[in-house]
């Protein structure tokens, strides 16, 4: 049955009851789907999941997810965090892409406590997980209330945490339906997408970003290293996919 009322935390005594009718419903979603097309599963979840948004990072590979979603419906949410610290190639990029796509509800989302808490934007030298929470974690989290999904950009090749990556999921205690349409794609199946349907590439891809953030703590990659190689270089930080779990963010790695 399709999921269309917005939620908030179930109460205590009704969470196992959402939990359990959740479960059915993405183990449904996931064996009704399990050989089908990426645009298969976005148009599925536009129909059984209700309130859904799309985050994306517009980063070195979010233009296949963007190009399927848009052939599906152009009017899906997209939901866009401006962390105030992006490349300008990023924003010229999110502006143009969005043009190009035919994107009609692109929602930029920026954090409201920036100038309180990060006035001199040093945050990310002293406390780069502090600096990640304020401007990405707590706009974002903001920003899915009031929906029963999202729509991410995850895939299994990323890291052995995803390696059995299902389309549909259900997010720990927040209750929503985590959808992963590219969960199946090879590094491979996104470059062939990209250069088949001739989209349009994030600029800093040519010079050497293969994984790209926030400009401080963004560099370029060198050969032999590894594609993430380039963020939060030269501290033990290495992650910056938010997800959450037991209502707190989580982090698996690649971009969204």
């Amino acid at each position: 049955m399709p999921l269309d009322q917005p939620h908030g935390l179930p109460a205590e005594n009704a969470a196992s009851e959402a939990s359990t009718g959740l479960h059915a419903l993405t183990d449904e979603l996931n064996a009704k789907l399990s050989h089908r097309a990426a645009s298969d599963v976005i148009e599925t979840a536009l129909q059984e999941i209700s309130p859904l948004r799309l985050v994306s990072s517009f980063g070195a590979e979010s233009v296949a997810l963007l190009h399927l979603a848009a052939m599906v419906d152009r009017d899906i949410p997209v939901i866009f965090i401006d962390t105030e610290l992006l490349f300008t190639e990023t924003l010229v990029y999110q502006q143009e892409l969005a043009e190009r796509l035919g994107l009609r509800n692109l929602r930029i989302i920026r954090s409201a406590g920036i100038s309180a808490r990060d006035p001199q934007n040093l945050l990310h030298k002293t406390d780069p997980d502090a600096c990640c929470a304020l401007r990405k974690t707590v706009p974002l989290r903001e920003a899915l209330n009031g929906s029963n999904g999202w729509i991410t950009g995850r895939k299994r090749f990323q890291s052995k945490k995803r390696a059995a990556l299902p389309f549909f999921e259900v997010e720990p205690e927040t209750f929503r339906i985590k959808v992963n349409p590219l969960a199946h794609w090879t590094r491979d199946n996104v470059e062939e997408y990209i250069t088949e349907n001739r989209l349009p590439r994030h600029p800093l891809v040519a010079r050497g970003y293969p994984s790209i953030g926030c400009a401080p703590c963004t560099s370029a990659v060198r050969a032999g290293e590894d594609l993430r190689a380039g963020r939060w270089r030269n501290t033990s930080k290495d992650e910056c996919g938010i997800h959450f779990a037991g209502g707190r963010m989580i982090r698996e790695g690649a971009e969204t």
